[in-house]
């Protein structure tokens, strides 16, 4: 088949943002499609080879980012290339906004996978997510928690996990329960504090509008007009789930986060793993799968997930 031109127009306003400095994003894009050769002559990039479509398709997408207020840097350009790729709408997905933090950054999904595990969160009681590390689990589900809060549709926030070792030893650690159970407990923290500044954070802990508690302290609870998070939900056993999901009241909606390749139990089974076949039919209920495309860490995090799949092992 004869290779083909495409043209895109871009606002002459808009053109140093999208080649990026020294022509950078260009490059990026240019790597991505080798088959592919691009011309830029003032306003208009010419794209002419094996693979001009998408090619085109990208510089369209990164050219709707623009308008739309986005700042372009190698990392979303490569993500909107793996998007492009995988036939996904990138002005559709990274538009999305959650919420802006203390600190005045937008938060939103930065993947497809994400837009759907925020849309699915939105849409059900019960969602479970369930992915590798650096997929944005617990903070887009913080994240959602704060807006449900701030918009008066829940009255508190409760954020839980399992108190269980992963190879240290919780003994040696100074405190009483909830002492030794806060460095479990830091990662939710930490995207309080990012979201809502650490002052803000405090007072709603003080005044019990955002509990946060070794799942152990659910039992013998209803949870009414709660946004609840079960955060390293694969360290759950099978009877620690079945009682946290037997808690929800009306008005709440719960969100249950784990990865089933860092299982910490020992000698226990996963209450997490196994559940999806049994739960799968419920109306209001939601399992979102996300993987190693859906990384936002360093780009090294994402290759490490992928080595780990392939060599089919323990992460």
């Amino acid at each position: 088949m004869s290779p083909t031109t495409t043209k895109i127009s871009v606002p002459s306003h808009l053109m140093a943002g999208l080649l990026g400095q020294r022509d950078e994003f260009l490059r990026i894009v240019q790597d991505a499609f080798p088959g592919t050769t691009i011309f830029v002559r003032g306003n208009e990039i010419s794209v002419d080879g094996e693979d001009t479509d998408r090619a085109g398709r990208l510089f369209d997408e990164l050219r709707l980012l623009l308008e739309q207020g986005h700042h372009l840097d190698p990392q979303i350009v490569n993500r909107v290339v793996d998007m492009v790729r995988a036939d996904e709408r990138p002005s559709e997905v990274l538009t999305s906004q959650i919420l802006r933090s203390s600190r005045g950054r937008t938060v939103r999904p930065k993947t497809s996978g994400q837009k759907k595990y925020t849309d699915a969160i939105t849409g059900n009681v019960i969602t479970f997510a369930i992915g590798p590390a650096g997929t944005g689990k617990s903070y887009l589900a913080v994240a959602l928690g704060v807006q449900a809060l701030q918009a008066k549709q829940v009255d508190r926030i409760i954020l839980t996990r399992p108190a269980v070792e992963a190879g240290e030893r919780l003994g040696f650690l100074p405190g009483d329960l909830m002492a030794k159970i806060d460095p479990y407990l830091r990662p939710l923290y930490d995207a309080l504090y990012d979201m809502l500044g650490t002052e803000a954070t405090a007072r709603l802990m003080a005044d019990g509008t955002i509990e946060v508690a070794p799942l152990a302290f659910m039992r013998g609870r209803t949870l009414n007009k709660s946004f609840i998070i079960l955060d390293e939900a694969q360290n759950a056993t099978p009877e620690q789930m079945k009682m946290f999901l037997t808690r929800i009241g009306f008005g709440s909606k719960v969100v249950v986060t784990g990865d089933v390749t860092q299982v910490d139990l020992q000698g226990g089974r996963s209450g997490l793993a196994g559940l999806e076949p049994m739960l799968t039919d419920i109306e209001g209920l939601a399992f979102v799968h996300l993987g190693s495309r859906d990384v936002v860490r360093h780009r090294i995090v994402q290759d490490i997930v992928d080595a780990y799949e392939r060599a089919d092992g323990p992460a």
